[in-house]
């Protein structure tokens, strides 16, 4: 997929994409004579059941106070 693909699919910049490739943060490849990224879809599936993963540890660790509850 190229970059602004995944920047369609995850809902953020083409910017934020790039930055997360070359941080090393989602798994990517350089390719062809211009050295275009792509991402395979299926690294891009295991980055979001990652980030899924992630977040559910973060909201287990923080849950929410009954402060922040009663704003619903």
């Amino acid at each position: 997929m190229l970059l602004s693909d995944v920047a369609a699919e995850l809902n953020v910049s083409d910017s934020q994409v790039y930055h997360m490739v070359r941080k090393g943060e989602l798994p990517a490849i350089k390719i062809g004579g211009r050295g275009q990224w792509r991402v395979e879809r299926a690294k891009l599936e295991q980055y979001i059941e990652q980030k899924y993963a992630e977040t559910a540890s973060w909201v287990e660790q923080n849950p929410l106070s009954e402060r922040d509850t009663d704003a619903d």
